[in-house]
């Protein structure tokens, strides 16, 4: 009956849907409908309300629906969602006020007299357009009012003509920022969480062991990594369409003209051209450059983006006159003030020290004054002038409801498709596929292709990422990346936007068309594009660093960026060891060499065997990172004979494991009395013999080849968990022996404190012997390595303090001290002199390789080769 209730929750939701009922009361409708009937079907017909959902009852779903939605509209610190209505308050405004006209105007003069030029103008300013607003339907829309009559006054071909505007203006679904891929981070966080625990569990009944390796976890994403993954792949499109533009101009010179600009080009021109493109460049590279270096976070950018549009309709509004861009000009300036602030002067009110301190802080807080004039005037501006922000203001707030209220929809439909064993189907169904993860990739994007003809980007992203996403996510296979995933859906969802018939750029664009250009026209004319977009998709499918790299670039190259002992960078840095033993082991064994010739006789006995250990096992680096490679060629080769046997395998355990679910579904009906309990033991028998069937299927030599498999793989993790744990005792003596050494003089200034402390000491009562040695063992226990005189000192000091007080001990324990002092101040003086340059010239050596785990942050080559590295989908199927 689970599957009655839902194929009944697709047909209501289609229907819904085919009938214009509109989409955000059409999902949860669906839902609530649905989830009613069955649950009043069960208690009719089946013993109890909750009788035929998959697990749980129906006040279970509804709640987990509800739950999701408020975790969408309560929790304001989710900034993916928060970025919604700034980036469409953005757009608007960008398109009220004219600015995207006057842009698209004058790059059409300018690349007019190229072959193909007014074409390439349009793919140029739908991306520019797309990068400040990424909302499609204004794009599409501005597009065809403006520069379909210019292309077909001058000649060019109407399909071509249409194809070129269709497809630019779809161009905001995927360069950011995109309202699509905010979505789209949203819905994959929390597949990732999903996927993580169905990638867990996998691992436990496959292998036994309780744990996963925290390096096979599912990498996350954000808004911002969707970002930074979705610009390459959308400057690929970018260059796939204006690449196809001057191939057709080249080739047939008549459906692409050459258009001469009838002015002159002239410095009037040139400012004409500067003042167009340079505020809406310079918005772009403040909203995606904040992103990318890390400034701002998603939401912040969205608000410099909204901030930065109403400056620019400020002074594009205006009537004229001599105060056009003052405000914007206040803004630039402000800015501009604030940032050489932050260059010159501490701007942290609690640390004002001096006048200097105060007088940054004032000139801070007057650039922040300009910056609010200049907003609130050029507000003014907006809301005055043809009632531009009341527009933009109310537009935003419809369509932000829109998205919103879709989530809400998609959250409880999504509940009732899982109350009725929608997603263990889905994930049987693609499980169940032959020729592994990307068989089910593939049907899944061809499933999201085809959906696109019927349904807008949010119901697909809200309704079907949830259910597919993690199931792909979890698949060891391929081992996908989230921000993978997302630009992968992003360029799909694209496509929909031009496939007929039901293409909504489209639509668009037949709305604002002339009656000249017939309909069929336009289908015709977005059929290169379909192409060039699916051409895009395999692009990216095959080569999955155009989209990892600038996301894993940013992390690792961030000033928050993850340590190098952190477990998901170890096979990459331990990748980039073996390269550079290679190329520079000479030059690194022999900075050893050098370190083992120091004098070190007169050095205290643990700091000198410690700093010998180290160089040992610094040695031993080298024939264990051999011991790697050499694993890892035998795993290779192993994987050979392997693969093949344990795909098989896995598979046919993983039809083992859905039968045991649905195994123990029907014993818990059984149990309860659902149903006609002598068929279901029927049914049980039959399904008990499957899998027993199955698991015969086995080969016979499996266990042998898994075995050998199994060996090869814990030798590997033996010696990476040995190579670390030695290279990490490598470097921790040099660097404690450095820092030992090089307090010499600050453990020498404290000889007046010590020697003032035990002159004083017999005549102190308690009171003040335990704020004085205090004071001075803290004064000890901020150098290296002088623990052991401040355990003398602080042993003193208890020895006063006691309540039967013994000074001849106190004095005792002062006199070890003072001798402890002064030999450590004579031989950490001396080595100063003659071993701490040695000792930071060995440190050098070793801090980029063996002693790489022990950095704080990653060293920019390292973080690039990292990043290059983990960009890369690596299979670890054959772990589970």
């Amino acid at each position: 009956m689970e599957l009655f209730f839902l194929l009944l929750l697709i047909v209501i939701m289609a229907t819904a849907l085919g009938s214009g009922y509109p989409v955000a009361f059409a999902l949860p409708g669906s839902a609530i409908l649905t989830i009613l009937l069955a649950s009043g079907a069960g208690y009719l017909f089946g013993g109890g309300v909750d009788a035929y959902f998959g697990s749980g009852g129906p006040s279970q779903w509804l709640s987990a629906g509800v739950t999701n939605l408020r975790g969408v509209y309560w929790e304001p610190e989710r900034d993916t969602l928060i970025a919604i209505p700034l980036f469409i308050f953005m757009g608007i405004m960008l398109q009220r006020s004219k600015i995207a006209e006057d842009l698209l105007v004058t790059m059409a003069q300018l690349f007019g007299p190229v072959p193909g030029g007014l074409g390439i103008s349009v793919v140029v300013v739908g991306a520019l357009l797309a990068a400040t607003t990424g909302i499609v339907g204004a794009t599409v829309v501005a597009m065809g009012l403006i520069s379909l009559p210019a292309m077909m006054r001058n000649g060019y071909s109407n399909s071509l003509s249409t194809g070129i505007i269709a497809s630019s203006g779809t161009l905001g679904q995927i360069i950011p920022p995109s309202i699509v891929l905010i979505i789209l981070a949203d819905q994959l966080a929390s597949a990732v969480d999903q996927a993580g625990q169905m990638r867990q569990t996998l691992y436990k009944e496959v292998t036994g062991e309780l744990m996963m390796p925290s390096e096979y976890a599912v990498v996350s994403t954000s808004a911002g990594d969707m970002f930074l993954g979705a610009l390459v792949p959308g400057l690929v499109l970018v260059s796939l369409y204006i690449l196809f533009i001057l191939t057709v101009a080249i080739l047939r010179p008549r459906l692409a003209p050459a258009v001469h600009h009838g002015g002159q080009f002239d410095l009037r021109f040139v400012g004409k051209i500067l003042l167009a493109m340079v505020p809406p460049l310079t918005l772009i590279m403040m909203v995606l450059g904040s992103i990318i270096g890390g400034i701002a976070t998603v939401n912040q950018a969205g608000a410099i983006g909204a901030v930065g549009a109403m400056v620019m309709a400020g002074y594009r509004l205006h009537p004229g006159g001599r105060l056009q861009f003052v405000p914007a000009i206040m803004a630039l300036a402000g800015l501009g003030l604030i940032a050489f602030v932050l260059s010159n002067y501490n701007t942290n009110v609690q640390n004002i020290r001096n006048a200097e301190d105060a007088f940054g802080i004032n000139l801070a807080i007057f650039g922040v004054v300009m910056i609010t004039i200049a907003v609130i005037w050029s507000g003014y501006r907006a809301y005055v002038n043809d009632g531009a922000l009341t527009g933009v203001m109310l537009d935003t707030a419809k369509t932000t409801s829109l998205v919103f209220i879709i989530l809400l929809g998609a959250a409880m439909l999504t509940s009732a498709f899982r109350a009725f064993g929608g997603e263990e189907l889905v994930k049987h169904f693609l499980e169940g596929l032959p020729g592994g993860f990307w068989m089910k990739f593939a049907i899944v994007m061809m499933v999201i292709f085809v959906l696109g003809f019927f349904l807008d980007f949010i119901e697909i992203a809200v309704v079907v990422v949830p259910i597919v996403a993690p199931i792909l996510l979890a698949d060891p296979e391929a081992n996908i990346t989230a921000v993978w995933l997302g630009v992968m859906i992003g360029l799909n969802i694209q496509t929909s936007f031009l496939t007929p018939p039901f293409g909504f750029a489209l639509f668009y664009l037949r709305g604002v068309a002339s009656k000249a250009v017939k309909t069929i026209q336009i289908y015709i004319g977005v059929l290169p594009f379909i192409a060039l977009q699916i051409v895009a998709l395999f692009i990216v499918a095959a080569y999955p660093p155009l989209v990892n790299y600038l996301p894993m670039r940013s992390s690792l190259t961030a000033e928050t960026a993850p340590p190098p002992i952190n477990p998901a960078l170890q096979y990459c840095v331990e990748n980039y060891i073996a390269q550079e033993f290679e190329r520079n082991g000479d030059s690194i064994l022999a900075a050893i060499e050098r370190a083992e010739r120091l004098d070190l006789a007169y050095l205290p006995e643990n700091l000198r065997e410690d700093f010998e250990d180290g160089l040992e096992k610094a040695r031993s680096a080298f024939p264990m990172i051999d011991e790697i490679e050499e694993i890892r060629q035998q795993l290779d080769e192993k994987a050979v004979d392997y693969r093949p046997q344990h795909t098989i395998v896995r598979a046919l355990q993983g039809d083992a494991r859905r039968i045991q679910a649905e195994l123990e579904d029907l014993r818990v009906q059984i149990k309860r009395g659902f149903g006609d309990t002598e068929a279901l033991q029927a049914r049980v028998d039959k399904m008990e013999a499957e899998r027993e069937a199955l698991l015969e299927q086995v080969p016979e030599e499996w266990k042998a080849l898994q075995t050998a498999y199994g060996q090869i793989t814990s030798a590997d993790r033996r010696a990476r968990g040995l190579y670390r744990r030695t290279v990490d005792q490598a470097y921790e003596p040099v660097q404690e022996l450095i820092d030992v050494v090089a307090t010499a003089d600050t453990l020498a200034a404290l000889d007046d404190q010590i020697a003032a402390l035990a002159a004083d000491a017999p005549d102190m009562d308690r009171e003040t012997a335990d704020a004085r040695f205090k004071e001075v063992e803290r004064s000890f226990g901020d150098v290296a390595g002088a623990n052991d005189i401040r355990r003398l000192l602080s042993d003193a000091r208890r020895e006063i303090d006691d309540r039967s007080p013994d000074p001849e001990r106190a004095a005792e324990y002062i006199a070890e001290a003072r001798t402890l002092f002064e030999s450590e101040v004579e031989w950490r003086t001396r080595a100063q002199d003659e071993l701490l340059d040695d000792l930071r010239e060995y440190k050098a050596a070793i801090s980029g390789t063996i002693g790489l785990r022990q950095q704080p942050r990653l060293p920019r080559e390292q973080a690039l080769f990292v990043a290059s590295c983990n960009a890369e989908h690596r299979d670890i199927s054959l772990n589970f």
